[in-house]
């Protein structure tokens, strides 16, 4: 995994905001999506996430991936975004299509279903065991730094992982149609 250096360190201490909203935003975009943000959301979400980050980039140790510490600035907020009453019975909405420069509608059609049972599934997992399992499948973000961005042990981002991919089959193969 490539990730962009936090090189230019503010006056304040810590990276440069600016900086780390120019290259970083897209991303932590698309990582509140997969914890469930509706996407009328999104954009003010993100935006507290930089909120947050600025308030305490003087706390981030340079010497480390920027990635985790923002994944874990994103996992409070959308977990504080979940536990608000108006968003509780909300269902994770699909993420907008990018058009395909051959489009093929038999692919379409299929990536879209795939997709749809995917994000059905992530809605019967436990956050915390979503989180874990995105950071590392599909940001490629290793276990330690995961235990280190969401403040847990490394054997409980190991067990979360292990019981989220478990989890993750089970509810596939549950919203799966069976072939008669």
């Amino acid at each position: 995994m490539t990730e962009p250096a936090a090189s230019h360190q503010s006056s304040s201490g810590g990276p440069d905001t600016r900086q780390v909203f120019a290259t970083e935003f897209s991303w932590v975009y698309r990582t509140l999506q997969r914890f469930g943000v509706r996407h009328a959301d999104l954009e003010d979400l993100t935006h507290d996430v930089f909120v947050v980050f600025h308030a305490r980039r003087s706390e981030f140790d340079a010497s480390r991936p920027l990635r985790p510490w923002l994944m874990g600035i994103a996992f409070r907020v959308a977990s504080d975004y979940r536990r608000r009453a108006s968003h509780r019975n909300e269902l994770l909405q699909q993420p907008e299509e990018q058009p395909d420069s051959k489009p093929n509608p038999e692919v379409s059609t299929e990536r879209a279903r795939a997709r749809e049972l995917l994000l059905r599934a992530f809605e019967t997992l436990e956050p915390d065991r979503l989180a874990v399992l995105l950071l590392h499948d599909v940001d490629g973000i290793g276990a330690p730094q995961i235990a280190e961005a969401l403040g847990i042990p490394l054997n409980t981002a190991y067990s979360r992982l292990r019981l989220a991919r478990r989890d993750l089959a089970k509810a596939v193969a549950h919203l799966t149609p069976r072939e008669a």
